[in-house]
């Protein structure tokens, strides 16, 4: 993942911030898949569209513990190339979930998406790019360009991780193990997580806007 993907998703998620209330439009979604991916992950569809119906109404807090656990048990990790032929590709939640599978870019994004569908505010969600400290196979700690949700209970609340490395969702000060980069949401980009936001040229990444509004996200 490179910082030129996480601009990508920014683009996307300004365009969608632009509607207050984010509308999914679950027939146009589901004859996407079909005619796009042959129905392939449909079973993975089906629940998603059932989850976010069975907990519309639940606490924020239960809402979130539930898209973060979904993603992570429904999605297999992979790596770009595997998955798409290609060395950075941002996928849509459609399509990680037609593939059912994705890297960690792919995790976040639909985390997201899932959660705005359900009501959590803007401002309360974060995706973070961060370096992650992993253990090699040769047993060494080494850093890795990763990305997790921020979520803020309250507007200067230590933020909760939804992390689909480590899946039990834990504040930021216990995630030693991730230093953040920069963060963005919908409504601006910052550096790290704090609270200075700054302007980024977003026009490039039409297309991507273009291929979301196409698959039935309003």
């Amino acid at each position: 993942m490179t910082p030129r993907l996480v601009l990508a998703a920014c683009a996307l998620l300004f365009w969608l911030g632009q509607n207050l209330a984010l509308g999914l439009d679950f027939q146009r979604l589901q004859q996407e898949l079909q005619t796009r991916f042959n129905g392939a992950g449909e079973a993975i569809f089906n629940d998603w569209q059932l989850l976010l119906g069975r907990i519309q109404g639940a606490p924020e807090s239960e809402r979130i513990r539930r898209v973060n656990d979904f993603f992570n048990q429904r999605l297999a990790f992979d790596d770009d190339f595997s998955v798409w032929g290609q060395s950075d590709y941002w996928a849509t939640p459609l399509e990680s979930m037609a593939q059912g599978r994705g890297d960690c870019e792919d995790f976040t994004i639909a985390k997201y998406f899932s959660l705005l569908a359900l009501g959590v505010p803007v401002n309360k969600l974060r995706l973070v790019y961060v370096r992650a400290k992993l253990r090699g196979v040769d047993g060494m700690l080494q850093q890795q360009a990763h990305m997790v949700l921020a979520y803020y209970p309250q507007p200067n609340a230590d933020p909760l991780v939804l992390d689909n490395l480590n899946k039990q969702i834990l504040p930021a000060s216990r995630r030693s193990d991730l230093s953040p980069v920069f963060s963005f949401n919908s409504a601006g980009l910052w550096r790290g997580t704090g609270n200075q936001s700054s302007q980024s040229n977003l026009s490039r990444w039409q297309d991507l806007l273009i291929r979301a509004r196409s698959e039935g996200f309003q």
